[in-house]
């Protein structure tokens, strides 16, 4: 992601501190790239460190990297950081470390043609970190400078008061509903099979795709975005703990209407549809459904919906399909991705369509929105509340679970965070094996596509929101 403009950086350690923030977790054998433009830091690019030590292995990665930079169209110059470990207690590496320094020379080859030359690297390890070009022993002591320089720096510091924590790495801690009392837990999986026998044979009925979308916006505009993972909120906590999903009235989402979610997400226009109106509105979740000729006779079939929650939303915040968009923008907080330093703070409620390139009237597809093309920003706030719901509805396994598990992976792809991306695909996979948009994705991010948001400056995610910029 992009450092805030006020976070000044008066040394390695300020930038090394950055880095962990920036990702969400302390990176291990690994590469961090940071684009730099003059002065300011730009994109952050974490990659597994290559396990072939051959030339043209090596040489085939630096051009990959450099690609990936070249998303940021402002860059004039790269930082690196190695994240390994094997050095001696002389700072030296041991004979069986891997050796940085070949990819080092192709890093620099391939930057430098790409008009981005390596400005300064470092090595971090398990307890010491030194520059690479640094010869001068007053500065850079063997085996070099403690890692508590990096955790206690004045920046770090300054990140953990805008709200920022470093967490586990992807894979390690990944969302789920452990703390959840049995027999709440129960009482949605009760839920859930009931709403799943009343909406049997419905996928095709209008009127039914309509009260699904309404109560998905009724759950979204039920949750307080300080709840958020994610959120920038000093000490703020969790949707876990702050708004779970089934409970006492009032404290959350119940369990009929969680069970009703989850019971929708099983199929699978409806759970597109979700995903869409999040990003782009309403109206291009309707239109792309119609556009799919998903809908068919049946308008005599009654609608299946469960109580709907009053929304927590200021009344001037809410709207319908028909309401004027308001304009938005964002910056990136990315494992690869752009930046910018400005953003909007306009926040549309889940049934706003936002602003298009193309016109008022004329609405994305879904596979526009899916690839993260179309709209010109989305509206992250609605994907920041999509991804707490999908995050409390991701217990029970099957088909429901892998389908918000595929939900935040796509989210965490939109935000250029590949390695999160496929902690949750991965899970969704496990929960429902062959499910074939987890696949689809899971294939996209193996190549290490960007998502068309997290490519563009003025689109991407940003981590800390616009009171950060």
């Amino acid at each position: 992601m992009t450092a805030p403009e006020h976070l000044t950086i008066s040394g390695p350690e300020d930038i090394l501190g950055y880095i962990p923030h920036s990702l969400g977790y302390w990176p291990s054998q690994s590469l961090v790239a940071m684009t730099m433009q003059g002065k300011r830091l730009g994109a952050t690019l974490r990659v597994d460190l290559p396990e072939g030590r051959g030339r043209r292995g090596r040489e085939a990665f630096a051009r990959t990297v450099a690609e990936y930079l070249l998303a940021d169209k402002e860059a004039d110059g790269t930082l690196l950081v190695f994240f390994t470990d094997g050095l001696n207690d002389d700072g030296r590496e041991s004979a069986t470390a891997w050796s940085f320094r070949p990819l080092l020379a192709d890093l620099e080859c391939a930057l430098g043609l790409a008009g981005m030359p390596v400005r300064d690297a470092w090595r971090v390890g398990d307890e010491y970190w030194r520059n690479v070009y640094c010869t001068d022993s007053s500065c850079c002591p063997p085996p070099g400078r403690p890692i508590a320089e990096i955790r206690d720096s004045r920046l770090n510091a300054e990140m953990v008061y805008l709200g920022s924590s470093v967490g586990a790495p992807p894979g390690d801690a990944l969302p789920g509903n452990a703390n959840t009392p049995a027999a709440e837990d129960a009482a949605v999986t009760a839920a859930e099979r009931d709403w799943t026998l009343a909406l049997a044979g419905k996928g095709t009925h209008r009127a039914q795709f309509d009260a699904v979308l309404d109560a998905w916006t009724a759950a979204l505009e039920a949750v307080s975005p300080e709840a958020v993972p994610g959120g920038a909120v000093p000490g703020g906590a969790g949707l876990l703990a702050a708004r779970p999903l089934s409970g006492v009235s009032g404290r959350g989402l119940e369990p009929e209407l969680a069970g009703f979610l989850r019971a929708s997400l099983r199929v699978p226009a409806w759970r597109d549809a979700v995903l869409v109106m999040a990003a782009a509105g309403r109206a291009a979740a309707a239109a792309g459904a119609e556009a799919f000729g998903i809908f068919s006779a049946g308008a005599g079939s009654p609608v299946s919906c469960p109580p709907l929650p009053e929304p927590h939303l200021s009344p001037s915040g809410l709207a319908g399909p028909a309401s004027d968009a308001r304009e938005a923008s964002a910056v990136p907080g990315t494992e690869q991705g752009g930046d910018r330093s400005e953003q909007g703070t306009a926040t549309r409620c889940p049934g706003q369509a936002p602003v298009s390139s193309s016109g008022r009237n004329a609405l994305p597809g879904y596979g526009e929105v899916l690839l993260g093309l179309s709209p010109p920003v989305p509206d992250w706030d609605t994907l920041k509340r999509l991804e707490g719901l999908m995050v409390e509805l991701s217990c029970g396994g099957g088909e429901a679970q892998a389908a918000a598990l595929t939900a935040t992976g796509w989210i965490e792809w939109c935000r250029g965070r590949g390695s999160f991306a496929h902690a949750s695909l991965t899970r969704a996979l496990e929960a429902s094996p062959g499910y074939r948009l987890a696949e689809l994705l899971s294939e996209v991010v193996r190549r290490g596509t960007i998502c068309g948001w997290a490519g563009r400056r003025e689109a991407a995610w940003q981590k800390f929101g616009a009171d950060a910029a």
